[in-house]
């Protein structure tokens, strides 16, 4: 009955087994295992080309030590306004950075768009005594739930290239962007002009491990160094990787969002006039009434109001082991609601 993160899933039993696989005792420590050595060649081969992978212990390490290789103290990331890496990660990315700022960009459903990003721009004086811009950073999916197509990262890419920015993408759900888009997930990342990327697996069905994944190799070059600083490199790293692996083996990164995703479809099907913007991903934004809420958590649902939306705004994620039987009940509970 839990709609409030998919944070709450689970962990996928391959990669418990996996995890288990790895708990011997004779493998070499930081990154020197198996384990570790195979993470290059999985994503590599996950997108078609060459790539460094690194694993960390959250989102929020992947995107601030991902940013942190592309920006200096005195730089900027420009990124929307309700951003996950603005709004709920503590000022990781300016302590990371050591210093650098983030620039916030207002725009609908929080996508970021070539023209929003162009008058915020305009409003710089772009001299020494201003941030410098040295990145971009795109959510996908979003923190509205919506998924940029590739031509709209091809688009944001291209402005950002034009200026000599990096391009980072915080893909703590690209899983379900990829299932939504049906496209290679080469398409709208480093064939679309992405640098970086923070590849998620916990809200996915993992346990305690994501990847950064990096396309450009200048780029890759200090992380290493980055990651052993901040604390961030187990010396038992097979089990982060081990996760990572299995999570790509058999596409269940795949299977699980399309699982994700069919749930909310589900759900939006039982309340399209309640929907503040077209359901893409595994999250809803709804219109609810304190008294609509109110009924529905005295039947044992739990979701968040989202007062940033509206006082009748509420969100709600779906899991990628969320029962079929809440969903139904969750579907015939929305549509009685009227």
């Amino acid at each position: 009955m839990d709609f409030n993160s998919d944070n709450a899933a689970g962990v996928h039993p391959a990669v418990l087994t996996a995890v288990a696989n790895a708990a011997g005792p004779q493998a070499a420590g930081y990154d020197a295992d198996q384990w570790s050595s195979r993470l290059d060649a999985a994503f590599s081969e996950l997108f078609g080309t060459s790539a460094r992978a690194f694993a960390v212990p959250s989102g929020t390490a992947a995107n601030a030590v991902g940013l942190a290789a592309c920006t200096p103290p005195y730089g900027g990331v420009w990124c929307h306004a309700e951003a996950h890496i603005e709004v709920d990660e503590a000022g990781a990315v300016p302590f990371y950075t050591g210093g650098g700022s983030l620039m916030l960009v207002p725009s609908p459903h929080g996508k970021l768009t070539p023209a929003a990003l162009d008058e915020a721009s305009s409003r710089r004086r772009g001299d020494v005594h201003q941030v410098q811009p040295a990145a971009l950073s795109l959510t996908q999916a979003t923190e509205w739930g919506t998924v940029y197509t590739p031509d709209e990262v091809a688009a944001l890419a291209g402005w950002a290239k034009a200026r000599s920015l990096a391009v980072q993408m915080d893909g703590a759900r690209f899983a379900n962007a990829i299932a939504h888009l049906g496209c290679h997930p080469a398409d709208v990342t480093w064939k679309a002009g992405v640098d970086i990327l923070s590849f998620g697996c916990i809200k996915n069905g993992g346990m305690s491990a994501e990847a950064l994944v990096v396309f450009n190799a200048d780029l890759a070059a200090s992380i290493p160094i980055r990651r052993k600083r901040a604390g961030l490199m187990p010396s038992k790293g097979r089990f982060a990787a081990a996760q990572i692996l299995a999570m790509l083996e058999n596409d269940v990164w795949l299977q699980n969002a399309r699982a994700s995703n069919a749930g909310a479809q589900k759900l939006a099907t039982a309340a399209p006039h309640r929907l503040l913007v077209p359901v893409q991903a595994n999250e809803l934004f709804l219109r609810l009434t304190p008294a609509e809420r109110e009924t529905l958590r005295a039947k044992g649902y739990s979701f968040y109001d989202w007062e940033i939306s509206g006082p009748d705004a509420a969100r709600l994620v779906v899991r990628w082991d969320q029962s079929a039987e809440v969903l139904e009940t969750l579907a015939r509970d929305l549509a009685a609601l009227g």
